[in-house]
């Protein structure tokens, strides 16, 4: 008999929901909530119980029977530093994520809501590497400033489920593999895949690695910190111009790789110049890391939205073949990352882990 397996994923405006039987999706739907009524919430945390009735009163909607269902998976949000893996939710979790230290965040919802679901039903909720995932080694964390450390902070979810089809198309386990996997979209995360653990990642969240279509990525940091301390910005104005505003929007004005690309075809020499910037500083990436495993890459992985981009994979490639050959997988699907992972424990291919 398939495994039905509900999938939540929450989001500052809107709820993904779907279903699986096996691997196979069978439902999906996306909630909008009204941001007046979501600014109602005093905290994030506040809105479970609206956003789980939603959710119910949309199964419902469909003819779905939660009796049918045998495990809810939710977006796993900022716990502390932990493993990848599939997690089940537990007290320890929901009372995290209702204080939220690290953060308020929309995916925070998703233990919660998942449990909510599930225990009424008498069957396991779990989460699928959160982004708080750090597998980091101690040498990756240091930098040359005592006071500030290097955090992992990466597109962890679709990262690891890329991973493991990577290795499936390898036909060797994930667990003896080694892999650079780069994930390409508004953010850009180049991670260290050593052996199923990720030993180092570029922070694609605070300005770390590569520039992508929305962020600057790593900068000198003398001009940076007298900038940041002219007295023309504000703290706020100098976050954005990091995060939202960096990149290919503050170069070009957008940030879609398909509109950038068709500049590129029109003739437009500025597009196309910052887009090789860009190309640039992923294949540097993507080499400092063949540096980090010691030039023992079984594959160069890339996925994200800009993997859709031929010229950009060509390039990539042309600039990498000499450390390992190139696996393609555009785009990025969480809510399937998701299913996924709690397939596996289900199945018995991996044993779930207690969030401590």
């Amino acid at each position: 008999m398939n495994n039905r397996i509900l999938a939540i994923n929450p989001g500052s405006t809107s709820t993904k929901i779907a279903l699986y039987e096996e691997e196979k999706r069978v439902f999906k739907e996306t909630i909008r909530h009204d941001a007046d009524t979501i600014n109602q919430f005093k905290t994030v945390i506040d809105q479970y119980a609206f956003r789980k009735d939603t959710i119910l009163t949309k199964l419902n909607e469909a003819s779905i029977d939660i009796d049918s269902l045998d495990a809810v998976v939710g977006r796993g949000g900022m716990l502390k530093p932990l493993e990848s893996g599939t997690y089940k939710v537990n007290d320890a979790m929901i009372e995290y994520m209702k204080n939220a230290p690290r953060g308020e965040h929309a995916s925070n919802l998703g233990c919660v809501i998942a449990k909510e679901i599930a225990d009424k039903q008498n069957i396991p909720s779990f989460i699928v590497d959160p982004v708080a995932v750090d597998e980091m080694h101690a040498l990756a964390r240091y930098t040359g400033m005592p006071e500030i450390k290097r955090a992992s902070l990466f597109h962890a979810l679709n990262q690891k489920a890329v991973a493991y089809k990577a290795a499936k198309d390898l036909k060797k386990p994930y667990r003896e593999l080694n892999l650079i996997l780069a994930h390409l979209g508004g953010g850009i995360s180049v991670g260290i895949h050593q052996k199923s653990r990720v030993i180092d990642v570029n922070n694609a969240l605070d300005g770390d690695g590569p520039m992508s279509p929305e962020r600057t990525g790593s900068l000198p940091v003398g001009p940076l910190y007298k900038m940041a301390l002219s007295g023309k910005y504000s703290l706020e104005e100098m976050k954005k111009k990091n995060y939202g505003q960096g990149g290919l929007v503050a170069y070009l004005g957008t940030n879609d790789g398909a509109e950038v690309e068709r500049r590129i075809k029109k003739g437009d020499q500025q597009a196309k110049f910052i887009y090789d910037v860009m190309i640039y500083q992923i294949a540097k990436e993507i080499g400092s890391g063949a540096t980090v495993l010691e030039g023992n890459v079984d594959a160069i992985v890339i996925t994200g939205g800009l993997a859709y981009d031929k010229y950009l994979i060509s390039e990539l490639e042309r600039k990498t073949s000499f450390i390992a050959p190139t696996m393609v997988y555009p785009g990025e699907d969480e809510m399937q990352a998701l299913a996924e992972g709690a397939l596996r424990v289900l199945k018995n291919q991996e044993k779930a882990k207690i969030y401590e």
